[in-house]
């Protein structure tokens, strides 16, 4: 990260010292907050259009156009109306990775039920220097992030060993999304460049979000991706960011204002996201 030495006044660094310790903020952060108001610029901030109860119950009908969503951030994923795949979104460009496994780079005009997109600037990049599989790749992330109660953004780019994804079929509205993982295709690929994109989100928030590690990947050459079911690599370059807001967009749709989502999503959440038995 780079390092930035300043002189202030006395008593603007009281003011500082007295709402770090009130509010119980590392003065850095506020630093940041303050320069990034200065020039108008996001805080952080995890925009998500949705929640993971609506997917998990079936809401797949599209409340957001990949444009105003690509508004919000470079760095995401989510999924499609109908449920038409997997979303991708690196360096502020989306792809659908679809059910056959082909990948296209998608249209502003396209509309998402789910998606999860935020502006990201790393606050920490390290090397991992062996990487034998997913739960690896976890465990290493744990050691960068600080907070078992915040959010967190995540990129990790490097040549992969072996990749495993899925990419969701096309799903009538209404069925639940367990139901829909049953069927889901995988893919295997083995020795290509890529890159991961996700988010770490609390476990607290899983009626919102996808609790733990949730991550997609899209190849450089953009042919190959899909939701992340197990990795292996070598010297891959990791990259977390610590979300200072989260903002979630409640769809105005029909399906979503009469669904019934009192139910606890946790035990189909991970049964969906993961491979299949």
């Amino acid at each position: 990260m780079p390092y930035l030495e300043s002189t202030v006044s006395s008593g603007l660094w009281k003011l500082l010292q007295a709402h770090a310790n009130r509010t119980r903020q590392p003065v850095s952060r506020i630093v940041n907050c303050a320069l990034a108001d200065y020039f108008k610029l996001s805080h952080h901030t995890l925009y998500q259009v949705s929640t993971a109860t609506a997917l998990v119950e079936g809401i797949y009908q599209g409340a957001v156009r990949v444009g105003d969503l690509r508004q919000h951030g470079d760095l995401g994923l989510g999924t499609f109306e109908e449920l038409d795949g997997e979303m991708v979104i690196v360096n502020g460009d989306c792809f659908q990775v679809l059910s056959d496994g082909s990948v296209r780079e998608v249209q502003d005009d396209v509309l998402t039920p789910f998606a999860i997109i935020t502006r990201f600037t790393h606050d920490l990049s390290v090397t991992l220097e062996q990487c034998t599989d997913m739960n690896a790749l976890g465990l290493h992330f744990d050691t960068l992030r600080t907070s078992d109660n915040l959010f967190y953004a995540l990129r990790v780019d490097g040549t992969f060993e072996y990749v495993r994804t899925r990419a969701m079929c096309r799903t009538q509205e209404g069925v639940p999304l367990v139901q829909a993982a049953a069927v889901q295709p995988e893919f295997e690929f083995r020795n290509l460049s890529g890159t991961l994109v996700g988010f770490w989100s609390p476990e607290y928030a899983r009626t919102f979000n996808v609790p733990g590690y949730h991550l997609h990947f899209l190849s450089d050459d953009r042919a190959h991706g899909g939701h992340l079911l197990q990795c292996r690599g070598l010297n891959l370059r990791l990259q977390i960011q610590r979300e200072g807001n989260y903002h979630v967009a409640l769809p105005g749709t029909e399906d979503f204002l009469k669904a019934d989502l009192r139910r606890d999503p946790a035990a189909d959440l991970a049964k969906a996201e993961g491979a299949k038995k």
